[in-house]
């Protein structure tokens, strides 16, 4: 299993105008061999920017490859960067290895 994160630092002034991206877009993922989640979260506020975070579960590393080099990972991110910018510099992608899975 993997989980790939990425980290915004998101305007306070652009929050809506962030989660409104997120929240009605296209979600391709399902579309992708391998995919198992997505999760869309919101983080703590500070003074300058409020955190938010993609959290994409896998069910390995490989599938995950598989879904930066498809069509749909094209088509997902093929406006990326247009529009007005709404973040507080670029995303941080961080990428685990799952070693422990615990369910109910």
């Amino acid at each position: 299993m993997y989980i790939a994160m990425n980290r915004f630092r998101v305007h306070p002034d652009h929050e809506e105008a962030f989660k409104k991206r997120w929240l009605d877009r296209e979600v391709l993922l399902k579309t992708v061999p391998g995919f198992e989640s997505f999760q869309f979260l919101q983080g703590p506020r500070y003074e300058d920017y409020v955190l938010y975070a993609s959290h994409t579960v896998w069910e390995s590393y490989d599938a995950f490859i598989g879904w930066t080099k498809s069509e749909q990972f094209r088509a997902a991110h093929a406006n990326a960067g247009e529009g007005k910018p709404l973040t507080v510099g670029p995303p941080v992608f961080e990428g685990f290895q799952v070693l422990q899975n615990i369910t109910n």
